[in-house]
Order: structure tokens, then sequence, then C-alpha cells
């Protein structure tokens, strides 16, 4: 007699307000992604094809920020539909760039850009998919990594938890051997309060790190900020420093709001 079919893990990737490169990360895997394809069954993946988003998945990868009532409706129906939530990338774990409109939003901006303001519909904050429904695991990065996301579906088929790396990546480059950029040339670098997970990209090209990875564990923003105005950076350049890619992850947007003092959100 046959074994019976044993069922493969349905998984979904979701796009919300974002640019997509995490989902071209996951595409780029290239011969990875048709080994995982193997082993999962991937129902809904607007990118790569396959179309079903109100299907029962047991892992839902959700790009993107949560920003518009739109978006609030979708990311609560994803979660009553799914056994594991991973957010992936800055927009779904800190709120992405377009979280730099927070506490500043004018609807008054809409009807000076679009000509049909009334056709827009937008909240006023973006916020972390974390903010509205349970999140059971985050890969932070803009964007994340192939690998990354791939080592975490492997390990969640095996029955494990992901592992979160919060190490910095001032440890990726001393791993890698690549010179400090901030003591041999004086750049300013994000490095000491960004969590690892890109390989020291930048630094390893003589460049400064400018924090895509988020905060790292124990981020001491504080001696970095000081760090930055021994360098010459002014208190307004210094905040741009933390007010970027993941300018709402509480880290830096504590870091940010100690910069400029009382009075400023």
């Amino acid at each position: 007699m046959n074994a019976p079919a044993v069922a493969r893990p349905r998984v979904a990737v979701h796009k919300f307000s974002s640019c997509d490169g995490c989902q071209l990360a996951f595409l780029n895997l290239g011969e990875g992604l048709l080994a995982l394809a193997g082993r999962v069954d991937l129902v809904h993946f607007a990118e790569a094809g396959p179309l079903a988003p109100g299907t029962e998945v047991d892992i839902a990868f959700v790009e993107g920020s949560v920003s518009t009532p739109d978006d609030l409706e979708r990311i609560r129906h994803i979660r009553d539909h799914s056994r594991l939530l991973i957010a992936i990338g800055a927009c779904a774990t800190a709120g992405g760039i377009q979280g730099l409109r927070n506490g500043v939003f004018d609807a008054g901006w809409v009807t000076q850009i679009y000509q049909h303001p009334e056709a827009i519909a937008s909240l006023a904050r973006s916020t972390p998919v974390a903010q509205h429904v349970k999140v059971d695991f985050e890969l932070w990065g803009c964007p994340v990594s192939g690998p990354q996301m791939l080592a975490a579906v492997n390990a969640l088929l095996l029955g494990v938890a992901p592992r979160d790396d919060v190490d910095k990546v001032c440890s990726e480059c001393k791993r890698a051997g690549h010179a400090c950029v901030m003591v041999s040339r004086g750049i300013p670098c994000m490095g000491p309060v960004t969590r690892a997970g890109c390989d020291a990209l930048c630094p390893g090209l003589g460049r400064d790190c400018y924090g895509c990875y988020g905060p790292a564990e124990a981020a001491n923003t504080a001696a970095l900020a000081e760090q930055f105005a021994r360098l010459g950076l002014d208190a307004t350049a210094i905040t741009q420093r933390f007010q970027s890619i993941n300018s709402q992850a509480p880290a830096f947007l504590a870091a940010a709001q100690a910069i400029r003092g009382p009075g400023h959100e």
C-alpha cells in the first residue's frame, strides 16, 4: 500500500504599504526558492503569481506598514487565518520610511498633491504590524536578505524558533576584518547601535552604516550621538541619522526625541 500523502505547510506572502523590496529578496533566492517550493505549498504571493489572499495558512509573511484603513482590516483578517505571522522588513517592523510623516501628517498635503484627494484614504500614522496584531517573529532590514527569510522558513519547518540576530554590525565588521570607518576615517557610522544581518555590507565597502537593520539589543544611542557631535555633526544632522528607515523603532525614536528636546513629537 502507498503511504498517505503528507500535507505540506501552506505559506503566504502579503504586501502592505512598502516598496516590494523584501518580496524581491525572497524572489532573488533563485534555486533556493525553487527548493523551498518543493517543501511548502505557496498559496499566495502576488509578486510571484499565486493569488489566494484569504486562504488559511500555516505561515504568513507580511511586508509593509499599516498605513491605510484597508491595511487595518486586511492585517486582522490575515492574523485570523494564519497559524504563524512573520513581519519582514523595516516597514513591517518599524513603520518604514513612510513613518517619517508620523506626528506631522497634514490632510492639506493630500489636497495639494492629488487632483482627486477624495480618492485617497490614509491613516495619520504609518505603524508596524505588531502594533495591531500578534506577530510571532520579526525579520528586520531594508530590505531583508533572502538567506534570512530562507533560514527563518527552514527553522519553522523544523519546529524551532528562527534565530533572532540582535548583535551589532560592529561585530560583523570585526569578524570580517573590516577596519572601523569611524575610528580609521572619522566617518559617522550607525554600526554600534544597528543590529547585525547585513554582513556589514556598507562598512565593508568603506562607507558608513545607516541603520537599515534597525536598533540592536541594548543600543547605546546617547553615547553614539555624543561621538557624532565630536565628529562635527550638529543636532539636526545627528537627529537625521536616527530618523531614517527605522525612525519609529523605539530606540531610534527615543534617541531623536532626546536630541530635539522636550516639546517635539
